[in-house]
């Protein structure tokens, strides 16, 4: 695999960031949503929106886009973008969105796990006592045993585990393959599922709220393509760090739009989770110098 340019890392740092905000609006929106609606009704609106704009975007080209070589690693990679997706969205029913997010945001330790669990990459024991660290971030926020804890916490730990996977999907296919193939293929499988499960679980949608489904796919679909080109240009443990800038902005916005403040012990945890992250970047990046 050819190691990515110092101009290709910066682009890549800069299409995370700008995923990072399309992402956390979407979130936003969507936490709103889950008040009213079905999480899945949701969801679906995401995926559903996105196969919608991604074959308009296309058209003619859409026949080019089809072909793979990787149908099989497409298939999980969506299995793991709608997972991510499902376990956050369902969350914010009962948690906030800052301290969702700061839970999700242990997933740029685990790409580091898992690059070196699946990648080949060697397993020190700095990197165990980042993820260890990690850890221990997501504890304090979560508390378990204590009155603020519920089992819905466990979601945002869950996206984290898909959102890594996904990550990891995502680098290999799109070293390869355009981007617009994987955002079909992803949208494709995603909108599937989740239109079968409307019939059961269908709400219909005020009028006033039609535009927020539409935004949600919008978001999510923008996003997504800043996210696929993101790594593909650049190594995924160059660019994960930076996802950290989420817990910022998923702060802003529940405070925005949700009134809802942190309080002292999820800033700490939410602290530790980004040093634990920085940490393993950081000895990442010495470990690629001296190689």
């Amino acid at each position: 695999m050819q190691t990515p340019t110092e101009a290709s890392t910066r682009t890549g740092i800069l299409l995370m960031l700008c995923s990072l905000v399309l992402f956390t609006a979407m979130d936003a929106l969507a936490k709103g949503l889950v008040q009213t609606y079905p999480t899945a009704q949701v969801v679906w609106a995401r995926f559903a929106g996105q196969l919608f704009l991604v074959i308009l975007i296309l058209n003619i080209r859409l026949g080019p886009a089809l072909r793979t070589r990787h149908p099989k690693l497409h298939a999980l990679r969506s299995l793991t973008q709608m997972g991510a997706t499902g376990f956050f969205f369902a969350s914010l029913s009962y948690i906030g969105l800052a301290e969702a997010t700061a839970l999700a945001d242990i997933n740029p330790v685990l790409i580091t796990l898992g690059a070196a669990l699946f990648l080949g990459e060697k397993l020190g024991p700095r990197r165990i006592a980042g993820v260890l660290a990690a850890m221990i971030g997501a504890m304090i926020i979560i508390r378990p045993g204590a009155d603020v804890f519920t089992p819905a916490a466990l979601l945002p730990l869950a996206c984290a585990v898909s959102y890594a996977a996904s990550a990891l999907l995502t680098r290999k296919v799109g070293m390869t393959e355009s981007p617009w193939t994987a955002m079909f293929y992803g949208a494709l499988l995603g909108t599937i599922v989740t239109s079968a499960l409307m019939p059961a679980v269908w709400q219909p949608i005020a009028p006033g709220d039609l535009w927020l489904f539409a935004t949600v796919g919008c978001l999510g679909t923008a996003a997504q393509i800043c996210l696929i080109r993101a790594f593909s240009l650049a190594e995924a443990g160059a660019i994960a760090p930076f996802g950290y800038v989420g817990i910022i902005l998923a702060t802003g916005w529940g405070i925005v739009l949700y009134d809802e403040w942190p309080d002292a012990l999820t800033l700490l945890g939410a602290a530790i989770i980004v040093i634990a992250g920085l940490y393993v970047w950081h000895r990442e990046t010495q470990a690629r110098r001296k190689a």
